[in-house]
Order: C-alpha cells, then structure tokens, then sequence
C-alpha cells in the first residue's frame, strides 16, 4: 500500500491549551477538498493538553510533546520539521478555520503561481460579536503582498490590527528551499519576521479577500499584553533581519517608519511604568528624551491607565496634566497574538 503526502500539514503550537485544542483541531480535520494532516505540538504544557488531543481517536492526527518549553516559535518549528503536507498552515491553538479555507487559497495560489497565501480574517469578540479584521474592498484592491506593503502594515500605533496578523499558508518546497523557520528567541511577533523573510528571499504572496480564519479573542491573551521586553525583543528581531536579507528602496523606507514606531512604544511603555510607579520624575525624564511618546498617551492602550493617572493629574505638573487628559480618549487595546 503506497502511502501519499497530504495536501496541507496543519501546525498547532499548544501550551496550556486544554480547553480549545479539540476546537482547533475539529476545525482543520473538517477541511473541504483536501487531505490534510494535524501536527499538535504540546510545548511543555502544565495541563492536560496532550491528553486531550491523544484522546482524539483520527489517524490524521499526530502529536509531539516537547520535553522543555522551547515557546510559540520553538514549538512550531518542531511541527515544521515534522510536516509532510505539500503545504503548510499555522493554526493557533485557540482559533479555528472555515472548511473551505485551505482548498480555496490553494487554489488561486496555484493559479497565481504563488508559494505563499493569506486570507482575512473574522474576529470573534469576547461580546460575541464578529466583525471581519479588514475591509473588503482594501484586500481586494492588494491582489498581491510585497513585502514594503507588510512592513508599512506593521508600524505601531496606526491601527487595532495590521497584517502581521495574517495567518499564512507556505509551500513546504519554498520554506525547505530558503531554510526559514521561525526565531525561536522571540516570544511576540514571530509570526512577523517569518512572513517577513519569506518576502525578502523572493517569496510570492497572494491576498485572499475570504475571511477563512476565525481569530478567536480571549482574555488573558499574550496578544493583549505589551510589554517593554517585548518590544525589546522586537528591536533585535528587526536589527537581526536587516543585517541577513537585502531589502529594496521602497521596503527600507517602511523599515524606517516601524523602527521609529518602535522606539516611539518603547519611550511609550516607559512613561506608562514611570506613571504606574508615581515616579514624576522618570516620567518628566522619558517625555523630554522622547516628546512623541507623549501623544500616544491618546491611543488605546491608555485607557487601561486612566485611574492609575487621574490621581497624577490632580498632583502633578501641567506635563502630566495634559497626558492624563489625552489618556482617557480611548478605546480598550488589542496588540498581537503570538
């Protein structure tokens, strides 16, 4: 009996996952028009991961425990090297996918002779409401992603949602090719620097206007954390990048706005632990080595801050005064999953 290789190698990365495994699983075996295989990567998890997913009686299924935590990219790495899908797909371990997904974005990347796809994506709310991440129409007007387009996407502070949160498909021949896997040392925004180097070593990338993903919101989500380590992670990431890949003219330009959004959050995040700690003078300090941190005391991020700096306000210099008052114009934030 000959045995053949899948279409699409599905990769899930789980840690502490016990509750939406068997969703996320359910959702990539319920594939439509195509063989499909399912990598759990139980990454050292405390709970009862493992046993809920080798309680899942499908051959389709296969599972690798890792003996040591090795994070989202280290974990995903392992179902890389694992996967034997003539395409690949990451599935976070608390989102599922539509059934149609992967044979529709196959097929037009195939069509557009393309090694890379995305899709849009459709947000499910911790209120219960769904919206679609992005607008049709901007997708549908961007048939194709270079990687200028993804990094300007990228920059901090312009948006709720960006395109790193696009959840790719890869042709294992290209990523086996160019020898890409994730960097295992970044615990927030690896998904970033992955796309981002299958771009810059020539990779083609087609835009499926379909929203297939289900992005499921949960509370207690690294993606609603921001930390200063992470965006210090982020620096050395993007330093790490520009200094293996050559990137053109019109990417570099972009490459210049986000390592300013960077430096920009970094100050942003230090004046908000200065605030929280009620240390006026390390605020007045990061706010005159970095002025534009100050307006992004209007983003939403701040609103988490507003009682934290309304008691400033009322004690403090007209500096911290006019920041207080700009923190309360917001909206509760969202930053990147994973």
């Amino acid at each position: 009996m000959t045995t053949t290789n899948p279409d699409v190698s599905f990769v899930i990365a789980a840690f502490k996952a016990a509750d939406t495994i068997t969703r996320a699983i359910d959702s990539a075996l319920a594939q439509e028009d195509v063989s499909v295989e399912v990598i759990v990567v139980d990454d050292a998890s405390p709970d009862y991961t493992a046993a809920v997913v080798e309680a899942i009686a499908d051959p389709r299924i296969r599972l690798i425990r890792l003996p040591a935590n090795r994070g989202p990219g280290g974990a995903r790495n392992a179902g890389l090297d694992a996967a034997r899908g003539e395409w690949i797909a990451i599935l976070d371990a608390d989102d599922t996918v539509r059934p149609g997904r992967l044979a529709r974005m196959i097929a037009r990347a195939r069509r557009e002779s393309a090694n890379i796809a995305v899709d849009n994506l459709e947000v499910l709310n911790l209120d219960g409401r769904r919206d679609r991440m992005f607008d049709d129409t901007t997708l549908e007007n961007t048939p194709v992603l270079t990687l200028a387009a993804f990094i300007e996407s990228n920059v901090l502070f312009r948006s709720t949602y960006n395109f790193g949160y696009m959840k790719p498909i890869f042709e294992r021949r290209f990523l086996e090719e160019i020898r890409l896997r994730f960097k295992e040392e970044i615990r927030i925004g690896e998904d970033y620097i992955l796309l981002a180097s299958a771009l810059a070593q020539g990779g083609r990338c087609i835009i499926d206007p379909s929203a297939g993903y289900r992005y499921h919101i949960r509370e207690g989500s690294i993606s609603r954390v921001l930390e200063l380590r992470h965006i210090d992670a982020m620096i050395a990431a993007d330093t790490d990048f520009l200094s293996t890949h050559a990137i053109d003219a019109s990417a570099m330009a972009m490459q210049r706005k986000r390592s300013r959004s960077l430096y920009e959050a970094h100050a942003f995040l230090a004046l908000v632990e200065h605030i929280k700690s009620r240390s006026l003078g390390g605020a007045i300090r990061t706010a005159l080595s970095s002025p534009r941190a100050l307006r992004h005391l209007r983003m939403p991020i701040a609103v988490r801050l507003r009682r934290l700096v309304a008691p400033l306000s009322r004690l403090k210099p007209a500096t911290t005064t006019v920041a207080a008052e700009r923190s309360t114009s917001g909206k509760s934030p969202h930053t990147r999953k994973g």
